[in-house]
């Protein structure tokens, strides 16, 4: 990307973490961002104003569940709707990515994980799509208890797992895509995140375990997302 391309974007990220001494969602996804970007944190009820001229916005995951929703979430909800007429160019990842279908879709589209999938994990990318590339299978790390599910027709799936129906999508003919995995998360930062998690002794914690005793195995589509999605508008 030239400088004239650069100067074309403005990207805004939507931090849905709730504790960034855990999970610190802006350190993964800064490190593989070759533009200025502003964070807002939702929690906080903290947001972009469309009129501030944002072209982009990602949208990142959190340690809530999308099943219980404070007010914050219905916010975010308000603001991804008017970025959609707008125009922006939209990336959800994990709960980024269940809270574009709840937004566009509603509460039947997203529900609790019938099997979590913690680790890292073989996706296959079933339609060739400029955020993913060709069809193919790949892997990723993940970390999800929760899920969309059942999508309408203005949605096109994009990839799939074993457990996961939707670990993709597009909606269609408009910049907007949902990934559940957590591309930006290498290895070793994966596995700090897993040990913090295990350090708090949740009723998850056996899950945790198993994973960070997993052999990882990373196909780095952190690339070929991010350079897709930070295409100028006018090029995308």
């Amino acid at each position: 990307m030239d400088r004239s391309e650069k100067r074309d974007i403005k990207l805004a990220i939507i931090d849905n973490s709730v504790n960034s001494e855990i999970y610190n969602p802006l350190e993964h996804w800064s490190s593989f961002l070759n533009v200025d970007w502003t964070s807002f944190k939702a929690t906080k009820s903290q947001f972009p104003l469309i009129r501030d001229g944002y072209t982009h916005f990602l949208l990142t995951g959190s340690e809530a569940s999308i099943l219980e929703r404070e007010n914050w979430v219905y916010e975010e909800i308000e603001v991804i709707k008017e970025a959609i007429e707008r125009g922006v160019s939209i990336l959800g990842s994990c709960y980024g990515h269940q809270l574009l279908a709840l937004a566009l879709a509603g509460p039947a589209h997203v529900k609790r994980s019938e099997k979590p999938e913690i680790g890292w994990i073989s996706i296959s990318i079933q339609e060739r799509d400029s955020i993913l590339g060709q069809k193919k299978r790949a892997y990723s790390f993940s970390i999800h208890f929760d899920e969309v599910v059942n999508l309408r027709e203005s949605f096109l799936i994009l990839a799939s797992s074993k457990h996961c129906k939707i670990q993709a999508f597009q909606l269609r003919k408009k910049p907007v895509w949902g990934i559940q995995i957590h591309p930006e998360m290498e290895i070793n930062p994966a596995r700090k995140l897993l040990r913090a998690l295990i350090d708090q002794n949740l009723q998850e914690k056996p899950l945790f375990e198993r994973a960070l005793a997993s052999k990882p195995k990373d196909s780095k589509l952190i690339y070929p997302i991010v350079k897709a999605f930070l295409k100028p508008r006018n090029n995308s």
